[in-house]
């Protein structure tokens, strides 16, 4: 348990780590000072010690709020005039991206649940009344699957032309999805529940005639990078809809600043989800192999992102906080065995 001596000694450098945050204003770091500039950096890492501290203690869920706000305002700082560098975009692919997403798993759950949910009513729906696949899919689709033909296999008469146009449209999907959380996430919620209803429907339809293991061979490979971009761009758009309605204790122009800030950096991570996941779409999903190694190749991405999303950033991240020196390293440590 969080004990009071332990927030008495560090609220200071939080207090400080807030001034300097404000005093930096619009222009960034250039109304710091040399010794500003140092000090906040210090104080970034020894707030982000703080904050790793407090997410382990039930009773340091208000502390940890307001100290991840405070956080984000600050990396928003350092990082905003940084120049881009091979080694730096390495940086933010390898650890921030996957910490970002970890740190936005309430959104990511929740746009996963509004697309299995979808799915689930495109399955039921379609089962019950078939026309209800022929008003969302439209009579040529419909006559493909009747016909017990992919109507895939246009792709692999033009693979290159194909996975340029496949990579163009699932950008702007995801795109689509991530800036439609300005309506407050209606939009947002439009997006990944017509994707559920229509990848339910299109299920169900081929379950009917038979094509089940034709489609799911043919969508596993890039669909296990494609669709977990979509639910990735729904977090941004619902991480963006959260920063508008709910500023806290921020002002909601503050709010918003950060909010924005996070979901674009969410976003940018999907795109080379979706270069690799359109290549996929048309080079490999449509050839004639053994299903089974289509499976396997869309088990292997999918393993791979996950194991990316739960491990990058934490080694780095360890190294990072084990540097910091700080005076009260020691009530740190007494104060969390308490």
């Amino acid at each position: 348990m969080i004990s009071n001596f332990w927030l008495d000694t560090r609220r200071p450098h939080w207090e400080r780590l807030e001034i300097l945050v404000k005093q930096c204003g619009n222009a960034g770091t250039k109304n710091l000072s040399r010794s500003d500039l140092r000090e906040l950096g210090l104080l970034y890492r020894q707030v982000a010690a703080d904050l790793s501290i407090l997410r382990q203690d039930a009773t340091g869920s208000n502390y940890s709020r307001h100290l991840n706000q405070l956080l984000g305002r600050a990396h928003s700082i350092i990082y905003m005039g940084k120049r881009t560098s091979l080694r730096s975009l390495f940086h933010f692919f390898a650890a921030d991206w996957p910490a970002l997403v970890r740190r936005m798993a309430h959104y990511l759950a929740v746009t996963t649940a509004v697309f299995l949910l979808c799915a689930m009513a495109g399955v039921l729906l379609t089962l019950h009344n078939p026309d209800f696949s022929l008003q969302v899919l439209g009579p040529q689709m419909i006559d493909s699957i009747e016909r017990h033909e992919m109507w895939t296999n246009s792709i692999v008469a033009m693979k290159p032309l194909a996975s340029g146009a496949i990579m163009t449209n699932n950008i702007a999907v995801c795109f689509m999805t991530f800036a439609m959380g300005i309506t407050a996430g209606l939009g947002t919620l439009y997006m990944i529940a017509f994707n559920g209803l229509l990848i339910g429907v299109v299920g169900a339809a081929c379950g009917t005639h038979g094509m089940s293991l034709s489609l799911w061979s043919f969508v596993c490979g890039h669909g296990s990078l494609e669709i977990p971009a979509i639910f990735l761009s729904g977090a941004a758009g619902l991480r963006i809809a959260t920063g508008l309605l709910f500023p806290g204790s921020l002002t909601r122009r503050e709010s918003i600043r950060l909010a924005g800030s996070e979901a674009v950096q969410l976003e940018l991570g999907c795109i080379p989800l979706l270069i690799v996941a359109g290549l996929f779409e048309g080079f490999f999903s449509p050839l004639a192999i053994n299903p089974m190694l289509k499976f396997a190749v869309g088990a292997a991405l999918f393993s791979a992102l996950l194991l990316w999303i739960s491990f990058g950033g934490r080694a780095i991240r360890s190294v990072i906080l084990n540097e910091v020196k700080d005076p009260y390293s020691t009530q740190t440590s007494s104060a969390s065995n308490q």
